[in-house]
């Protein structure tokens, strides 16, 4: 401070990025300390000073209602929380069944089919019974078209749950 307690001036820069004109010749320049008083702060002459304070706040927006995602109503295993779940794992169970009941029907289908149409049963394709043909060898690709469309329904289902947690 100076004898007569009025504190020094102190110009204001550019704010962070901008560059002003005086910056290249003598340097960065502080912004004034919040602490130090500037001149409409302070009291006009014979005026008694007053110890105010200027209280601001950071936030910019208005209050907003508080979300408590979903997520934490499974953690905290409350009501909602079993619903989300109860419905996560129909939908699940659901898709996991309808594959073995295809999966079943087609495997259990072959015999009925030799049984109805006998005379598939005596054909043969490149020398092998074409029964024998179906179960040992094309069946395989069924399972593995069947397993990869379950996973993709699966991720499928996943997701839609996930995105039903989380936009609540």
């Amino acid at each position: 401070m100076n004898d007569d307690d009025t504190p020094p001036a102190v110009e204001p820069t550019a704010p962070p990025g901008e560059r002003s004109e005086s910056s290249d010749a003598e340097g960065p320049r502080a912004y004034p300390h919040p602490e130090e008083p500037s001149k409409r702060d302070e009291p006009p002459s014979g005026a008694r000073q007053s110890n105010r304070v200027l209280v601001t706040s950071p936030r910019t927006r208005a209050a907003t209602r508080p979300r408590h995602p979903g997520t934490r109503e499974i953690d905290e295993q409350t009501g909602l929380g079993e619903v989300y779940m109860r419905s996560l794992i129909r939908s699940q169970l659901r898709l996991a069944l309808s594959v073995c009941v295809a999966v079943t029907g087609v495997i259990g289908g072959l015999p009925a089919l030799f049984l109805l149409a006998p005379g598939l049963g005596d054909l043969r394709l490149l020398g092998v019974p074409l029964p024998w043909l179906l179960l040992a060898v094309l069946i395989y690709p069924l399972f593995v078209v069947c397993a990869w469309w379950y996973v993709r329904q699966a991720e499928r289902v996943e997701q839609d749950f996930a995105e039903l947690v989380d936009h609540r």
